[in-house]
C-alpha cells in the first residue's frame, strides 16, 4: 500500500506525517488488495504498479472564516476498478484526520459487504440451476 501525503496552507511537520502512516496504514487489515507488498519490496523480476494508492490530503481552511481554525482531511484510496473516498473537516486537526479514517473503514466495509453479497447471490443461483 502506497500512502501520498498532500498539505494545503499548513507544513507537513515529521509528527504529522507519522501520524497519518500509522493511522491510515490500519486500514489495511480492512481489505486484502491493500495488504500487498509495495513495489520497493519487490524481487526484481516483479518490479510493478502497486495495486491499491491511499492519498491523504490535509488542509487548513483560510477563507471566511471569523474564528479559530477549520482542517479538513480527504481521503482517498484507488483500487482496481473502484474509488473510495471519506472526507471530515474539525477544529483540531487531528480530529479531522481521525473522523475521516473512520469514515473510511465504513465505506471499505461496505465495499467488502457488496462483494460477499453478489458472490453469494451468484453462488445461490447456480445451486438453484444444479437441483433443477
Amino acid at each position: 500500500m502506497k500512502i501520498i501525503t498532500k498539505a494545503k496552507n499548513l507544513e507537513l511537520s515529521a509528527a504529522l506525517q507519522n501520524f497519518i502512516d500509522e493511522k491510515i496504514g490500519g486500514l489495511k487489515k480492512f481489505i486484502d488488495i491493500l495488504k500487498r507488498e509495495d513495489e520497493d519490496s519487490l524481487p526484481a523480476g516483479r518490479q510493478g504498479k502497486t495495486l491499491a494508492e491511499v492519498f491523504v490530503e490535509v488542509e487548513k481552511e483560510t477563507k471566511y472564516h471569523n474564528k479559530g481554525e477549520i482542517f479538513n482531511c480527504q481521503i482517498e484510496i484507488l483500487l482496481p476498478g473502484k474509488s473510495l473516498s471519506a472526507e471530515s473537516s474539525s477544529d483540531d486537526m487531528y480530529k479531522a484526520i481521525m473522523a475521516a479514517k473512520n469514515e473510511m473503514e465504513e465505506e471499505i466495509k461496505r465495499y467488502k459487504l457488496k462483494n460477499i453479497k453478489k458472490n453469494r447471490r451468484q453462488q445461490r443461483k447456480t445451486k438453484k440451476e444444479l437441483e433443477i
